[in-house]
């Protein structure tokens, strides 16, 4: 048998099946005023009108007898259309740029400048994985420890807590200890690599790695092992650091469920620790890494670092690099570090910045992070996000003018732009459309009403004119968010108030979250709602957003934001 010839039978039927089987059973013999031809083939002017309920629109029998000809003809070229292979990694010919035509980026020199390290090494192997990156490579330089050492105090860390976690999918003992050993080769001939030489870390396991697993936590891919690096990992493999392994995520990143397990909460094991970098912040609140890479194209680094009470930066959408990586949506994915400390995130950002020309959507920016005097900024905040905000986003608020900022009410844009979730769910369906086609999306372990199998089922239905009127939406969104941040340096909120978290993500604006406090509360599920009735100590964080790469502004804000709370080295129980 010609398993393609095969394949693009099966599609074909699926295509030309697809389009009225899932109409509510229409009768293809239903009375028409007459218009009822095509009857032998199945498709009538009868599906046409079934079909019409689901765009919201209404044509007369006439009007439908006239189409309908033209819709057969669709239906052939849409099943030659899914009969092509398409690989993850190709991109749409349309490419998003979040930088409007009148919008001016100030250029940047890669510069890092952090801050000086005065804490000696602590005795304790728990205080030394829990110390920030900036900590770290000042001993490592001083040669108060050697990488190998780090390496091995993650590693036992990761044999003891990882069962309770499961926040690693992939650890790579041998590897990490061949690149921990080669890292202390260069500090002893003086080769310089950068803040992050010797530092252990974690990678989410959406990016590819040369002959190691990696398998977007999806059924499917479980066995999948890549040819070749990402560009991330070659990055922060040049610039000295230590893979520990490949962190956990939700299948097809959504979610804390992978093919195995739940990734859980340092801070209350009964609880997952939200998605879709789960595994990046649940390992490091846990202590089982330096950093960790996380990617996100609607809340993945925001959400686990609020719900484990780490440090995420998404930086602006292009900074990064996303060749390599697993594609959800091209236009809207974005990699990023998830840290312990907002200064971290300058490391790690330093080392993965850059333009690269197998992502079509990368940008020649650069990245500078040194002192900056925050006295001089102005900070925008909503007044009704804090109403409805808890008391610590208002600590947070009211350490920001502390400092010294100007707080100046925000203009939040009016437009409704709700909508734009469309882009996530139509671009995964495509990203993933071989999967719906051959029904191989049963075999992922999610299969909830909210989960990615019934989204992309359901993804099909929205129209291509109506997607192209979403993505003028997005324009004119971008348009508004650019002259709201005019006279701005930075807006602070809560993470996910007003719809920030869906309208940044769309107009490609970086986002910082820190930890703001704590509260009591009970456990939740992925979407919030409580599990159990007990209640815990549990971090809580705050935003901050900056103009298009403007990282620089967030990151000297966040620092002293952080400072000023004094919350960020308190560390979860049971993990010492």
């Amino acid at each position: 048998m010609d398993i393609k010839t095969d394949r693009r039978a099966l599609l074909r039927g699926a295509a030309l099946t697809g389009a009225f089987g899932a109409m509510g059973g229409c009768n293809p013999g239903a009375d028409d005023g007459g218009q009822n031809s095509g009857a032998e083939d199945g498709l009538t002017t009868t599906t046409i009108a079934a079909a019409e309920k689901l765009q919201g629109i209404e044509y007369t029998p006439q009007e439908r007898a006239m189409m309908l000809d033209d819709i057969e003809q669709r239906l052939t070229t849409l099943a030659a259309l899914r009969a092509i292979e398409f690989p993850n990694e190709l991109a749409p010919a349309c490419v998003f740029d979040p930088k409007l035509p009148r919008k001016k980026i100030p250029s940047q020199k890669n510069r890092l400048n952090l801050s000086e390290v005065r804490r000696d090494l602590p005795q304790s192997e728990a205080d030394i994985a829990f110390a920030s990156v900036v900590e770290q490579a000042h001993w490592l330089r001083a040669g108060a420890i050697t990488s190998a050492q780090l390496t091995d105090i993650y590693l036992r860390r990761i044999e003891k807590y990882n069962g309770t976690l499961n926040a690693y999918i992939t650890v790579t003992a041998d590897l990490a200890r061949a690149q921990a050993a080669k890292a202390d080769v260069d500090f002893a001939e003086g080769r310089g690599r950068g803040p992050l030489q010797g530092i252990p870390y974690g990678l989410k396991d959406l990016a590819d790695t040369k002959n190691v697993l990696t398998s977007w936590g999806a059924t499917p891919y479980k066995e999948r092992v890549p040819e070749t690096d990402a560009e991330v990992t070659r990055k922060l493999r040049r610039a000295g650091a230590v893979l520990l392994g490949k962190t956990a995520c939700g299948a097809i990143a959504y979610g804390d469920q992978w093919f195995a397990a739940t990734t859980r909460n340092p801070w209350n094991a009964e609880e997952g620790s939200s998605g879709s970098s789960a595994g990046s912040a649940s390992a490091v609140a846990g202590g089982l890494c330096a950093f960790a890479i996380g990617t996100e194209t609607l809340g993945s680094i925001i959400s686990p670092s609020e719900r484990c009470g780490t440090t995420g930066l998404r930086p602006t959408f292009g900074r990064v690099s996303r060749a390599g990586f697993m594609a959800l949506c091209w236009s809207l994915d974005k990699v990023g570090p998830i840290c312990r400390t907002v200064e971290d995130n300058a490391a790690v950002l330093s080392a993965i910045n850059g333009f690269d020309a197998d992502d079509p959507s990368a940008a020649r920016v650069g990245f500078t992070y040194e002192p900056q005097d925050i006295t001089k900024m102005t900070v925008g905040y909503v007044p009704a996000w804090f109403e409805e905000g808890d008391s610590a986003d208002r600590k947070a608020l009211e350490a920001l003018k502390d400092l010294g900022v100007t707080l100046k009410e925000f203009t939040w844009p009016e437009i409704d732009f709700g909508s734009l979730i469309e882009i996530v769910q139509v671009e995964a369906a495509a990203a993933f459309a071989d999967l719906t086609l051959s029904n191989r999306d049963d075999e992922l372990v999610w299969q909830a009403k909210e989960a990615w199998p019934n989204a992309w089922r359901a993804a099909r239905f929205v129209s291509a004119v109506d997607y192209v009127q979403i993505d003028r939406l997005r324009r004119r969104l971008m348009q508004d968010m650019m002259t709201a941040f005019e006279g701005f340096d930075a807006l602070i909120g809560p993470h996910f108030a007003g719809g920030a978290l869906l309208a940044t993500n769309a107009t490609g604006h970086p986002q910082l979250a820190l930890r703001a406090g704590f509260s009591q509360r009970p456990a939740l599920s992925l979407f919030d709602e409580p599990i159990q009735k007990q209640t815990f100590k549990a971090p809580r964080g705050i935003s901050l957003w900056a103009d298009l790469f403007e990282e620089r502004k967030l990151l000297a804000l966040g620092a002293a934001l952080e400072k000023e709370l004094s919350v960020s080295d308190q560390r979860p129980p049971n993990f010492d």
